[in-house]
């Protein structure tokens, strides 16, 4: 995985990571949901480090499941919740391993068109809609994996210029912009509530 890569205020050997590992990104995406999307991101390298090595599907999926909270939990901890996204990331191995062998590239190597890609993502235990076209945008955006209509099936994450996830993020001001873009977000869906 290369071209454009993903490059997140985060340290260096977690950018890295995640660009040469496309399990790591997709835990990374699994784990972004209540925690900072760096929290999130670098979370995939402080799990190699405590595995000892580079995260595999066919481990994961069958590594003992007290033991993988442990290692979620323990301090600093990988996520917010600890022991549900040690599980989800294990219920997510366990669909690649069974699905795609384990290999995380499978999911788009051979898809006809964004279309199946988005499907294809969000049958991943963990992935709504809305993750899925994110991780659709990431991969089109950042990595060069843009099977006919990917855009239009990232739906607004997949339009170009826009700053509205992690998949827009190159630099300090793309944050900036994708921060400002959530909270306005976030603030319109309070005020909608009442």
């Amino acid at each position: 995985m290369t071209a454009m890569a993903l490059s997140l205020p985060i340290d260096p050997a977690a950018n890295d990571l995640l660009n040469r590992n496309p399990l790591a990104l997709l835990t990374g995406m699994l784990l972004d949901q209540q925690i900072p999307m760096e929290k999130a991101f670098s979370s995939p390298y402080v799990l190699s480090e405590r595995l000892g090595h580079d995260p595999d599907a066919h481990e994961l999926a069958g590594y003992d499941p007290e033991a993988l909270v442990q290692i979620f939990a323990r301090p600093p901890a990988l996520h917010r919740f600890p022991k549900a996204m040690a599980a989800r990331v294990q219920e997510m191995c366990r669909a690649l391993v069974d699905r795609y062998d384990g290999d995380v590239t499978r999911l788009w190597s051979d898809v006809a068109d964004g279309r199946e890609l988005l499907r294809r993502v969000g049958e991943l235990p963990g992935f709504g809609r809305q993750k899925a076209q994110i991780f659709v945008a990431l991969l089109g955006k950042r990595y060069d994996v843009r099977p006919a209509g990917w855009r239009e099936a990232a739906g607004g994450y997949g339009e170009e210029g826009a700053h509205r996830s992690v998949a827009d993020i190159t630099d300090a001001e793309s944050l900036r912009r994708v921060r400002e873009f959530k909270q306005a977000a976030k603030a319109e869906a309070k005020a909608a509530k009442g």
